[in-house]
């Protein structure tokens, strides 16, 4: 690739597009409500509201009798730093090579299992606020009922009546002072009565200190195969504390302490709590046992900074800090409905808190529940219900990736179990990159900032990595990583397991953060020295084949199978198109970003321009569709989720309508070909 292909475009000087701005249409009008809404409480876990700080989260069901509010803390994962490397690896990379070169795919399949390291840690919970209240609640009038999540404010709130009394519970995840916040309250005074306590599926212990808080201490295991901690488990693994703290009003309300773990509320006007957290984790490279970090007295000292403020400073405090991400961007693809109460959007002045009452006001329209819409999209496409989802994404990620936070992993920070769908892990081979893929073109870069901290975490580990199993210089990541920047082989087959470039594909989220932002020292000291850690290693995973092209060998097109030519299943060959889609694309980052820092004669630099014309190109296959192996082979599963193959063209450079387009139109042919349709253009 040419350095044509990218082109940089220079960021405009009379408006700083990253700052915050309230959106209203040409007509000064605001479109529908940015809410999701629910008509009852939630019956499942996929039907809770998420919200989240960055680093703390939790999941609303919006129960009337019973509330549970399931919390997520995201440095709460099983297990100790790791030793990522496999010295029997050089010799069985050896081994796979020699059978693929002969062609035997299939023998090479399964001899690529020797190269498969440990699994991954796993993500755990924090636990759960449990709010009991009398059994008059279970009377309540279902019409009135209503949950929903306002994306404008970050905020989750449910309402119901009981005979003449309207009952509010509103939840946010402050960011600005980590803290999960809840506040209870009623139409008539002294009609707020329930029970809170903390509990966990971790080993823990909870009682109360003093009159109106809960402090929860617990432990996660020292290996992931521990469910629950035991006594004698070894190695120990990461502590955590969570402090729940309660507040009621003080003209009226009572505070009772029941059974050492639980306090009880009786009639007070409302009620606050609030919820922080801390672990041990001091870090992917110190063992829990070795933190200095005292979760206890971290989590108290939390509290302790944002005692003196009331709850309307901490929702002023919240919507501050949110909106001034979540404001930078808006989507209309209506014109407003007349249906929605006001014409003029909300000033972030007219934004303050305790209007429940008029949060909730609206129309017809915004009664309906957004389960109703989704049904009601398949033969109404309703413009506003894309816009809500487009605006949704970018809430979860302004709620679950904030600098100073873990990296979102597979399922953001929200999570009910002790042992995870995929472990909740982060998924390299394109489930960690889709997470932030809406960070840049959704104004939200700060977002980004967990990413490139363990990009760099990753980057320590894999050099050892790719030191002893490949004998290569640079930095190297597979498929499946965890907390501790896990870089290895995960265990398993070489199907999905052995796929040495999830950290280079991270890398290329490096260089678009540089043709976003125009950022030179991001450039210069964070993103270029990665870059040529990945590119040193690149440079050394390949080898020569025939033709003078460089190949990648073993490689694989991840998670997907291909029939070999001795009509054995196999998914180890060489050169897949993912493989080299990528190493185009980080190669020709690196070449652009050393003319811009002025190191274009640097060695590597040029080593890598050597390289890049040797790069086997991305070929046609026989029905017209973009070739996923080096070779045509015939494929088992042509409808198969993943689409590795069409990497040049996105998110990658190296497929474009203008210079490729037999390719694009191969492109077209290949998701035709997955069945995902689409209308020829001529």
């Amino acid at each position: 690739m040419d350095d044509e292909e990218w082109v940089l475009v220079q960021r405009s000087t009379e408006k700083d597009w990253w700052n915050p701005s309230l959106m209203e249409d040409i007509n000064g009008e605001s479109s529908k409500p940015l809410k999701v809404t629910f008509s009852g409480p939630a019956k499942h876990w996929t039907d809770a509201i998420p919200i989240g700080n960055g680093r703390l989260g939790a999941m609303i069901w919006g129960g009337v009798a019973l509330e549970t509010l399931q919390l997520n803390e995201d440095t709460l994962w099983t297990g100790i730093p790791g030793d990522y490397t496999n010295p029997n690896a050089p010799a069985a990379l050896s081994e796979v090579r020699k059978l693929v070169d002969n062609g035997q795919y299939a023998e090479a399949t399964t001899a690529a299992e020797t190269l498969s390291g440990n699994q991954s840690d796993v993500y755990r919970l924090l636990g759960d606020i449990k709010l009991e209240f009398d059994d008059s609640r279970l009377k309540y009038d279902e019409k009135t009922y209503k949950r929903e999540l306002d994306l404008d404010t970050a905020t989750a709130r449910v309402k119901y009546s009981v005979a003449d009394i309207k009952y509010t519970r509103e939840h946010f995840a402050s960011n600005r002072n980590q803290v999960i916040v809840t506040k209870i309250s009623a139409s008539k005074q002294g009609s707020v009565s329930f029970t809170v306590s903390l509990d966990s599926k971790m080993s823990h212990h909870s009682y109360v200190e003093g009159e109106n808080q809960i402090i929860m201490e617990a432990s996660c295991p020292g290996n992931r195969y521990a469910q629950k901690l035991n006594e004698n488990d070894s190695p120990q693994g990461i502590q955590f504390t969570a402090i729940l703290d309660l507040q009621v009003s003080e003209a009226r309300g009572v505070v009772r302490v029941l059974e050492d773990s639980k306090l009880r509320v009786e009639g007070s006007d409302w009620a606050v709590l609030l919820l922080v957290s801390s672990s041990s984790f001091d870090g992917p490279f110190t063992k829990p046992v070795d933190s200095k970090k005292n979760p206890t007295s971290a989590s108290l000292s939390a509290l302790k900074s944002i005692c003196s403020l009331s709850y309307t400073d901490l929702y002023a405090h919240h919507l501050d800090d949110y909106q001034s991400l979540f404001h930078r961007v808006s989507l209309q693809l209506s014109k407003s409905s007349k249906s929605v109460s006001g014409n003029a959007s909300l000033t972030r002045n007219e934004l303050v808190p305790f209007q429940s009452d008029i949060s909730f006001k609206g129309s017809e329209d915004d009664r309906v529940s957004t389960a109703e819409r989704v049904k009601a999209f398949q033969t109404d496409e309703d413009p506003s219900l894309v816009e809500l989802l487009f605006q949704y994404g970018r809430y979860l990620l302004i709620s679950c990736s904030r600098p100073g936070t873990q990296v979102a992993n597979l399922q953001g920070i929200w999570n009910k179990d002790l042992t995870p769908p995929w472990d909740g892990a982060q998924h390299l081979n394109i489930n960690l990159q889709m997470n932030y893929w809406p960070a840049l073109s959704c104004n939200l870069k700060e977002c980004q900032e967990p990413l490139f901290e363990y990009i760099s975490s990753l980057s320590i580990s894999g050099s050892k990595t790719a030191k002893v199993n490949y004998e290569a210089k640079g930095w190297v990541a597979h498929q499946v990583s965890d907390l501790w920047a896990k870089t290895s082989p995960d265990a398993g087959q070489a199907l999905w397991a052995l796929w040495p470039m999830g950290g280079a594909w991270l890398c290329t989220h490096l260089w678009e953060h540089y043709t976003y932002t125009k950022d030179r020292d991001f450039l210069r000291e964070k993103a270029y020295p990665l870059l040529e850690g990945c590119a040193s290693f690149l440079l050394d995973w390949l080898i020569e084949g025939p033709g003078g092209y460089l190949e990648t060998n073993p490689s694989t097109s991840p998670e997907h199978m291909f029939i070999a030519p001795d009509g054995k299943p196999a998914s180890v060959s060489y050169s897949s198109t993912m493989d080299m889609s990528i190493i185009k694309e980080v190669f020709s980052a690196i070449v652009s970003a050393a003319k811009i820092l002025g190191r274009n004669e640097d060695e590597l630099v040029q080593t890598v321009l050597e390289a890049l014309p040797r790069l086997l190109p991305t070929k046609i296959a026989r029905d017209g569709s973009v070739m996923e192996w080096a070779q045509d082979f015939q494929d088992p599963e042509v409808s198969h989720r993943h689409v590795s193959h069409l990497f040049g063209l996105f998110p990658g450079h190296t497929i474009t309508v203008e210079k490729t387009p037999d390719l694009c139109k191969a492109a077209a042919n290949t998701l035709n070909k997955r069945g995902i349709y689409l209308m020829p253009t001529y």
